[in-house]
């Protein structure tokens, strides 16, 4: 954004700027259409003293024929003239296709008002009465001059206009591409967007609101029999949200449990798990103290246990996660909790909670229940709850496709106000 207001001043501070008087490098071209040599050796004289380069032509025909080949700034034309007249030629010169604009001046020995009218109507700019008063006509000139000299004001700014909207679309483009780029690198986050263990599945959806956004749901392997699943939501939208978010998955990667912070060293060359409120601890510290950004965030962290379906979770300022019961029955937990990045010192509770084979738990970010409809009516949990249970024979990416599909169908049409995430946990147990 700060971007384009600085190409917006720079555009405000060309329009500005004084025009300078041009020296141009031709005198300004004046076409004299008379049928009389007479009439037409008077007004070339004049217009030669004053400066003009003075081209003659004696009928309207003739005229055209010198418009195409070199066309005049200001025309002055007989009204009456055999063949084709001064109103017809005017009608003919404004149907012409000339880069600039051409002032015309009609002369007429009719002082009618319908004669100017029907000569305004045909294009004409001015009109002389004749014979012509060399006073008046220098006069009626001088006020022509003003306005081509307007108008080729008003065409240069709109050069300059066309030329920085021409470099702003070329940014735009180049943004835009990098911009579809580092969406697709938001999106290789989610390494692995689903994945089936031995006593459950797991999946994950990100859709941002924009090119790229702040969420950011996951999961790796705790150790044999649990599996840590988390969601992340990066406050504000756009790039400078989703770095926050990039630099925060480096930190829950399985890739590398030496900096992943739920993992401590245990003394013999391995790693142990953290305690999950742990975890969120060191999260608020690393974000306040480390982290050079206005940003805070909300978070959540599940340890679920494969065999036995128990729940270990701490909730940091994230939307309370769902259960789903194998019946279809839905249970919202949790109670909110603190946001991350706001409080040196902040304490995380962990609560506890148990699934039955065939239940399923999902974590969820706020833009699912604050989508509203065009009447400002917003789903809320509730309209949420009341989607899932209409699709509880679903299940996997199809059941959380089907889910974002829904919501969106609420909004109808309307953009969605925040990104949209979702880690889904569906146990199945293993006996144990």
């Amino acid at each position: 954004m700060q971007g384009v207001v600085g190409v917006w001043f720079v555009l405000q501070n060309r329009l500005k700027k004084p025009q300078r008087a041009r020296v141009e490098a031709k005198p300004m071209h004046v076409l004299v259409v008379d049928d009389s040599s007479l009439q037409r050796r008077i007004l070339s004289n004049s217009l030669a003293k004053w400066g003009f380069r003075v081209t003659e032509a004696d009928g309207g025909l003739s005229a055209l024929e010198v418009c195409r080949a070199d066309p005049p700034e200001l025309v002055i034309s007989d009204w009456m003239m055999p063949g084709m007249n001064g109103l017809e030629f005017c009608c003919a010169f404004r149907q012409l296709d000339l880069e600039g604009y051409g002032y015309f001046i009609l002369l007429t020995s009719n002082s009618d008002r319908d004669a100017a009218a029907e000569g305004l109507d045909a294009g004409a700019d001015d009109f002389l009465p004749k014979p012509v008063h060399i006073l008046e006509l220098r006069a009626r000139i001088s006020a022509g001059l003003r306005i081509l000299t307007m108008q080729k004001q008003l065409s240069e700014k709109n050069r300059l206009i066309s030329a920085t909207l021409s470099e702003l679309q070329t940014v735009y483009d180049a943004l835009d591409n990098d911009l579809a780029e580092a969406r697709k690198l938001q999106q290789s986050l989610l390494r692995e967007p689903e994945h089936s263990y031995r006593g459950g599945d797991v999946t994950l959806m990100l859709r941002p609101s924009g090119h790229v956004g702040g969420d950011l749901v996951g999961y790796f392997p705790l150790d044999e029999s649990r599996i840590a699943i988390f969601a992340i939501d990066v406050s504000g939208h756009g790039i400078s949200s989703a770095l926050v978010t990039a630099r925060l998955a480096g930190h829950f990667s399985d890739q590398s449990p030496a900096y992943n912070l739920a993992f401590t060293a245990d003394g013999k060359g391995g790693f142990t798990p953290r305690p999950a409120a742990d975890v969120v601890r060191l999260l608020n510290d690393l974000v306040i103290h480390e982290m050079d950004t206005e940003h805070y965030l909300t978070f959540l962290l599940a340890y679920v246990d494969q065999d036995s379906g128990a729940i270990e979770m701490v909730q940091a300022g994230h939307p309370c996660p769902m259960i789903q019961r194998a019946c279809g029955r839905i249970d919202t937990i949790g109670e909110g909790g603190f946001p991350v990045g706001l409080l040196d010192e902040a304490d995380f509770e962990t609560v506890h909670h148990a699934l039955a084979p065939g239940d399923r738990l999902l974590i969820l970010s706020d833009g699912f229940i604050e989508s509203a409809n065009p009447s400002g009516q917003m789903l809320g949990e509730d309209g949420f709850s009341s989607i899932m249970e209409e699709l509880s024979e679903e299940s996997g990416t199809q059941f959380l496709s089907h889910l974002s599909d829904m919501v969106e169908d609420f909004a109808d049409g309307q953009e969605l106000p925040d990104d949209i995430s979702a880690a889904l946990w569906e146990f199945r147990g293993t006996g144990a």
